[in-house]
């Protein structure tokens, strides 16, 4: 059902003319004529301010069934806490402890630690390519 449909019927249902609907809301008469006819479509704010002059909870303006919709239990998304490495738990501990470490490091040996990683980093990748290749 198109919102503007909905909304004429919720307003006739409740008997109330669109210059009333306009004294409640705030918005034009005319206005409110144009998105019952289609011609315009209402913003979210503005479905609030319709919602709340039509006394209806917001999910009547697109729902017809007397109950609330069940909501649908959506798959819990990773955060990045949750994908990047020491960012809780043991990990973190670890995490901290190579920093405390690498402090107390000359410049020429950690240098050479963080060329290591860079290779191993590369070839890992290097690796994961390929593997994605030859699946294909």
């Amino acid at each position: 059902m198109i919102i503007g449909e909905r909304l004429r019927m919720l307003r006739e249902q409740k008997n109330l003319s669109q210059g009333e609907v306009e004294s409640r809301t705030g918005l034009l008469r005319c206005y409110t004529s144009r998105v019952e006819h289609g011609h315009t479509v209402p913003s979210v704010a503005t479905l609030e301010k319709y919602a709340r002059a039509l006394e209806v909870p917001m999910y009547k303006l697109f729902y017809e069934r007397e109950e609330p919709p069940k909501l649908v239990k959506l798959p819990k998304h990773e955060t990045a806490d949750d994908v990047l490495w020491g960012s809780s738990g043991e990990d973190a501990h670890a995490l901290l402890q190579f920093c405390r470490l690498f402090r107390k490091m000359e410049k020429h040996n950690l240098d050479l630690i963080l060329y290591t990683a860079r290779k191993m980093t590369k070839d890992k990748v290097v690796q994961n390519t390929k593997r994605k290749r030859h699946a294909k």
